[in-house]
């Protein structure tokens, strides 16, 4: 799977591998691997514009390592996902009980529902196996 960001540079559609930042102050620029978040003050970049990037007159551009690989989503982060929303879901039952308007309950599927699952909005909740 890879970045779902693309480069920030017009008409270029690849998918960004670096981030850009300004120090305004230092006269500097610093491109690195891609930021966890796109902030609104960096600039995603490719591979292609990272590499050919230039500054102004006087300025300094200090380049990080980047990766020679594309990252791949670890399955820790997704497990962490999974037992944050859990976590916070429990909170929210404790906190309001079962019965109080605005509680929904258990993330049990309902009964009667298929093998696969049943959907709840946009999540589907798998049973164990």
């Amino acid at each position: 799977m890879g970045s779902l960001r693309t480069c920030s540079r017009s008409a270029c559609e690849r998918a960004a591998v670096a981030t850009l930042t300004f120090v305004y102050s230092d006269s500097t620029a610093v491109l690195g691997p891609l930021a966890t978040y796109a902030e609104p003050h960096c600039y995603d970049l490719c591979t292609s514009h990272a590499e050919r990037l230039t500054v102004p007159r006087g300025w300094e551009v200090v380049r990080l390592a980047l990766p020679t690989t594309p990252q791949e989503p670890h399955p820790d982060d997704l497990v962490a996902l999974v037992n944050a929303v859990r976590e916070a879901a429990t909170d929210r039952n404790q906190d309001t009980g079962p019965g109080v308007r605005g509680s929904k309950g258990t993330l049990e599927p309902p009964a009667g529902a298929g093998a696969g699952g049943a959907r709840r909005g946009h999540l589907r909740i798998l049973r164990e196996q």
